[in-house]
């Protein structure tokens, strides 16, 4: 039986880390430790974590703020198990997750893996409609977490579990925001370790409450894509600029409105077919017509957010500016 060390960086966050831990009190497969690294924060959750002292092997520890990459490298050196698993604070564990785990690695014998991410049936519609557009097959959110993608695998720290050996061998993340995930999922590839995908393993993770916070991260994430791409250039794919074409393309129609009707009418009715395609999707997955309007809001909220930030880092890395 292997032992599972759960890593967990919060930051400012004591009211999800509750729903977490109580997750993991369901869990089927019981040999496991909860580490959770509090980043500097103002509004600590040491209170929130002592409740489950006794109802689970947990270990607190605070540390100055260092960004997330970091503390669950901090996690990692005070963890104890043979498989070392990250998730964020705003996630809750299905009971039968553990063993999944455990199932899957005894088949395939995985240095690293990863797992999808769910919308759970007591999210807010706003985060069920946020859920879809990251992991549907008409955004770029539908290349990952799939058994069917674009390109290879790479774990994400929301839902990841590496070896002891590959913490030995790589020490973990070496930057602590903008990519940091997919920067040490690629590293640990090229130093040869197996790495795969482990389906039944998902989680419920609730990202942003509203289309404002989930526009901020978005724009995080486009950042960071192009960070990625100073350590791999090869890791900048044609599918990684989809965002920034459709958020030229949004930003150019009230220009061509003005300017160039002719042109204006000829390719308007694209955002209206893809729009509608969004709808129905979204529809057919969750029976809901007022989730499908969210969903097409969250998929522009996505879709603009990760492009702006695209562009920016885009022109700060070949404009210097």
């Amino acid at each position: 039986m292997r032992k599972y060390s759960l890593v967990i960086p919060v930051y400012n966050r004591p009211d999800e880390i509750v729903e977490l831990l109580y997750s993991l009190t369901r869990q089927t497969y019981t040999n496991f430790e909860v580490i959770v690294v509090e980043d500097g924060s103002q509004n600590k959750c040491e209170q929130e974590v002592t409740q489950f002292v006794g109802k689970l092997d947990v270990h607190y520890y605070f540390k100055e703020n260092t960004g997330q990459g970091f503390s669950r490298n901090y996690g990692f050196s005070k963890a104890t198990g043979d498989f070392l698993l990250v998730f964020d604070s705003d996630c809750i564990i299905p009971e039968s997750y553990l063993q999944s785990v455990e199932d899957s690695l005894s088949k395939n014998h995985f240095d690293a893996f990863g797992g999808p991410d769910l919308a759970h049936k007591d999210f807010t519609p706003v985060q069920k409609a946020i859920s879809y557009a990251m992991t549907s097959v008409l955004t770029t959110g539908g290349i990952r977490g799939q058994k069917k993608r674009v390109g290879a695998f790479h774990p994400r720290s929301f839902n990841m579990g590496i070896s002891r050996k590959v913490w030995e061998e790589t020490q973990g993340y070496i930057i602590t925001r903008m990519g940091e995930d997919i920067e040490f999922s690629i590293r640990i590839m090229e130093k040869g370790f197996k790495v795969g995908l482990i389906s039944e393993a998902f989680v419920y993770h609730k990202r942003r409450a509203s289309f404002s916070q989930f526009y901020k991260q978005l724009h995080f994430f486009g950042r960071a894509r192009i960070n990625i791409y100073r350590f791999f250039s090869s890791e900048l794919k044609p599918v990684h600029f989809f965002p920034a074409v459709f958020t030229l393309y949004i930003f150019s129609l009230p220009i061509l409105w003005l300017i160039a009707k002719p042109i204006f009418n000829l390719v308007y009715p694209f955002l209206g077919v893809y729009l509608l395609l969004v709808f129905i999707d979204s529809f057919a997955k969750t029976k809901s017509l007022k989730l499908a309007v969210l969903s097409i809001a969250a998929v522009v909220t996505m879709l603009t957010g990760y492009g702006v930030g695209f562009l920016t880092e885009l022109r700060r890395e070949f404009l210097k500016f």
